[in-house]
């Protein structure tokens, strides 16, 4: 039975070729669209996943050497590196970067993916190698989708990656949710993900949490796994609202919008 470690770097991987097969055909015009992402244009995006990849492997590297994760020094020497390289060389990079970080996970035997443990500076203790991968994948996935968008406004995340990322969700609120926007408003909305058998509570109030599914929820926010998790990292914006998405209560998507504003 396949690990949630494999689980974890076969998506990676898929990711990777998929990306790496649409960069080989982009045109110098292709790489200065813009993306997704506010106010990068598409090369920006694969020069953030490339110095991303870069950080990743080093960190990975700690992890299996028993080493110290990569310090700020280390890694703003990454950035700028990739900030000051032109469109078509961050292009080139990209695939190498991030074959070498997917290919260094496949690397790791069974037993390597059970025991390492890998040290993030900004965390409080290492991780395993599954949540490593996942929190790679959160990274990979949302950028992919915002290089996916500058070339077809329906785009949608990575369907294997959705299912993965959505215990994520909840550990990004406290940096990417507005509360404030609620103008002092509270509500629990009842979660229902159309495409996965998982449902759950959304508490909006002071602080925005996810809880068990309420009893009596104020309203219901019906949509695909990959709907929520483009709405709670602000890439569901009105002219990207592809999937059928249906909300009910006292708020409204737009009100949503404005909590969750992306990064």
């Amino acid at each position: 039975m396949a690990s949630s470690a494999d689980r974890v770097i076969a998506v990676l991987r898929a990711g990777h070729d998929d990306l790496a097969a649409k960069v080989a055909g982009f045109s110098p015009d292709d790489l200065a669209r813009p993306s997704g992402c506010a106010d990068w244009d598409v090369s920006q995006v694969l020069s953030h996943l490339g110095s991303g990849a870069e950080i990743n492997l080093a960190t990975l590297e700690a992890g299996i050497t028993g080493g110290a994760a990569p310090d700020d020094e280390f890694n703003k020497g990454v950035w700028a590196k990739w900030d000051n390289a032109s469109r078509e060389e961050r292009a080139a990079w990209v695939v190498t970067a991030n074959d070498n970080l997917v290919k260094r996970y496949e690397s790791l035997d069974d037993q390597q993916r059970e025991a390492v443990r890998v040290p993030f500076a900004w965390m409080p203790a290492p991780v395993d190698v599954a949540a490593a991968g996942i929190m790679r994948l959160s990274e990979f996935a949302l950028h992919a989708w915002d290089v996916d968008v500058a070339f077809d406004p329906a785009a949608t995340v990575d369907a294997a990656a959705a299912p993965l990322l959505l215990a994520q969700t909840a550990y990004m609120f406290g940096w990417i949710a507005k509360p404030e926007r609620l103008d002092g408003r509270t509500a629990t909305l009842a979660v229902e993900l159309t495409d996965q058998p998982e449902s759950f509570g959304l508490a909006l109030g002071p602080e925005i949490a996810l809880t068990e599914v309420p009893v009596s929820p104020d309203g219901t926010l019906r949509l695909p796994a990959e709907a929520w998790l483009r709405l709670v990292t602000g890439r569901l914006k009105p002219e990207h609202t592809t999937p059928p998405v249906k909300i009910d209560g006292p708020l409204t998507l737009d009100d949503l919008r404005r909590v969750f504003p992306g990064f």
